[in-house]
């Protein structure tokens, strides 16, 4: 991507990601999980012969019950974990930590307390040394603006609420300029209002900067409303158990999208699903 990306303005609508993985590399996959096997200690599998992928810009929601390896997929696809076996690549790259294309908003903000907002956005720019530190901070003012929190730059992460600090995680993220986002339940621990209000939010902005995202929650309805597609994990070490495409009209909206009867027989579908898999367990 170039890294004139972040000067987009923020708009109030949600626009579809790009089907054709528009600025995006076009071969085929944003990211390919190939015959993985892992086992934690080498005697406690948690896959076998996994196989999973998606398009560019494709948004990808990961459910499943407590215990089935969510956060284990996404800590394989940052590197932070090797594979026993099998083989794990974004944009045809095999997979390492320190990948440019990657980018992790973890369940809790995990922020520095003691840089303000803007050095936190700007700490990765910072530390791969490649910017000056102008441009480091105009790109992590350009990331705050997207997410709205421009003017929260001074301030510190006590000052902030829940909400804010994990928008500024998500901006933090995104001053990388990924081309994956991999997010681990980061609206969980937040209020109802607040959650649904980052939802649309997550909605625009990867409508508008073109990420794939591969999202992990327990929260079925807001994996349906979020996902292009659901990706149900079973009981470990089984892997995926079913996946479902999400038809969806687009813009979302959450109070009207949630009406739809479309959006209650796909839930009602994925709890079915989850309901054998804790049922047979």
């Amino acid at each position: 991507m170039s890294s004139g990306i972040l000067t987009i303005p923020s708009t109030a609508a949600y626009a579809a990601p790009p089907r054709n993985g528009a600025g995006l590399p076009s071969n085929g996959a944003a990211f390919r999980v190939e015959a993985v096997d892992f086992a934690y200690d080498g005697t406690h599998p948690m896959f076998r012969s996994l196989a999973l992928s998606a398009r560019p810009g494709e948004f990808v929601a990961l459910l499943g019950p407590s215990g089935c390896g969510k956060t284990t997929l996404l800590n394989l696809l940052s590197g932070f974990l090797p594979p026993s076996s099998g083989r794990i690549t974004i944009d045809g790259e095999t997979v390492t930590p320190e990948m440019p294309a990657l980018g992790y908003v973890f369940q809790s903000p995990q922020l520095f307390p003691w840089l303000d907002v803007l050095d936190n956005v700007r700490f990765g720019l910072r530390m791969a040394g490649r910017l000056p530190e102008a441009e480091q901070r105009d790109k992590a003012l350009a990331a705050l603006a997207l997410v709205g929190l421009e003017a929260a730059a001074g301030k510190f992460p006590h000052q902030l609420s829940g909400g804010m600090q994990q928008r500024v995680a998500l901006a933090r993220a995104l001053v990388l300029e990924p081309r994956l986002l991999l997010m681990d339940e980061p609206f969980a621990a937040l209020d109802a209002i607040t959650r649904a209000t980052l939802n649309e939010e997550l909605l625009r902005l990867c409508g508008r900067l073109g990420q794939t995202v591969l999202f992990i929650t327990h929260d079925v309805e807001e994996a349906v409303f979020l996902a292009d597609r659901v990706v149900l994990l079973d009981i470990a070490p089984a892997g995926i158990h079913s996946e479902l495409a999400i038809d969806l009209p687009r813009p979302r909206r959450l109070r009207e999208t949630r009406r739809l009867e479309r959006f209650t027989t796909l839930t009602d579908t994925l709890l079915e699903r989850i309901s054998a898999i804790v049922g047979a367990a």
